[in-house]
């Protein structure tokens, strides 16, 4: 029998080939496309939580229902999506990265360290949610910027004009890494939970209910995968557990990413600084906590619809 390596040019290819080719592409597209869909599921909540975070003074003796409410009154419906243009060119190549990175760092953990289960979870989440924030910094910092503006007392025109203005203004490239630190402590226990209590309760549940929770793979009947229904429960769980963790540290980046924008900026300029002054000037629950009661109705949702769309774009583009 003849090894592929001795087989024309013009030979079949083994079966599963040209899929195993392409499967770095594939799982960056799914990744993508399960970004892009949690985001936009709840890109207005995305707007109030960054008014409030900061403090707008528009909003901020509003409560999140009320600024829900207030924000269309003032700019519109559109209002709500404010910056999303900017979420969408980030959170595409997040997204992508993130999961795909974390199925890359399972493996080398699990080949290279020998570390398995539930500790190369919490490891490569962790890891890959740290990689996706380092590439699309810059992109968060615009998104944040636009997003934050209220309707005529506009700084930045557009994406490409907060760009330039951020660019020449905030100190060139180092510009758009204002708030990394926070950003990238906050997203190891995040992302490593997130991704840590999603594979727990996925394997959990397969194994100890696979005829009441699970069902074949579209694409390799061979492989149990949740139902849609117990997927987004599952989602929304790893979701809360993750945000409740790292909050705080949510808030320390929003304000420093806001920068110049704020009148008390220079109160803000590092990690430890920025933390100290909402703790002294707003305390825990309205200071490094403002906002968490909203970003559990955002971010439960989001990370069900994420995981399950991931899931389900797995199947569809046979990376199973």
């Amino acid at each position: 029998m003849a090894s592929p390596a001795a087989a024309g040019p013009g030979a079949a290819l083994p079966p599963g080939a040209a899929r195993r080719d392409f499967y770095w592409l594939r799982s960056f597209i799914a990744g993508g496309v399960a970004g892009c869909c949690a985001k936009t599921t709840t890109a207005p909540l995305d707007r109030v939580k960054i008014l409030l975070q900061a403090h707008n003074h528009h909003y901020k003796h509003l409560g999140v229902f009320s600024t829900l409410c207030a924000v269309p009154k003032k700019e519109g419906y559109l209002g709500l999506y404010k910056g999303n243009g900017a979420m969408m060119i980030r959170i595409f190549p997040y997204g992508a990265i993130q999961f795909m990175a974390f199925d890359q760092y399972k493996k080398v953990i699990k080949k290279q360290l020998g570390i398995s289960g539930h500790v190369h979870r919490l490891m490569a989440g962790s890891m890959a949610g740290i990689t996706a924030v380092i590439c699309t910094y810059p992109l968060d910092m615009v998104r944040v910027r636009l997003a934050f503006q209220v309707k005529g007392e506009h700084k930045y025109m557009g994406i490409i004009h907060a760009f330039k203005m951020i660019y020449t203004k905030e100190g060139g490239f180092s510009g758009f890494y204002r708030g990394l630190m926070p950003t990238v402590v906050g997203m190891a226990p995040y992302a490593g939970f997130s991704f840590f209590t999603f594979g727990t309760l996925k394997s959990i549940g397969l194994a100890q209910a696979p005829n009441l929770l699970g069902r074949p793979s579209l694409d390799n009947p061979d492989v149990l995968v949740l139902k849609t229904h117990v997927n987004l429960l599952c989602g929304g769980i790893a979701g809360a557990i993750a945000q409740t963790i790292s909050y705080p540290l949510d808030v320390t980046r929003r304000r420093m990413q806001l920068g110049a924008v704020l009148p008390d900026s220079e109160k803000c300029l590092t990690m430890v600084q920025t933390l100290k002054y909402v703790y002294q000037q707003h305390g825990i629950r309205r200071g490094l906590y403002r906002g968490l009661s909203l970003n559990y109705i955002r971010c439960i949702p989001s990370q069900a619809v994420a995981f399950t769309t991931y899931e389900l774009m797995k199947q569809f583009l046979h990376l199973n």
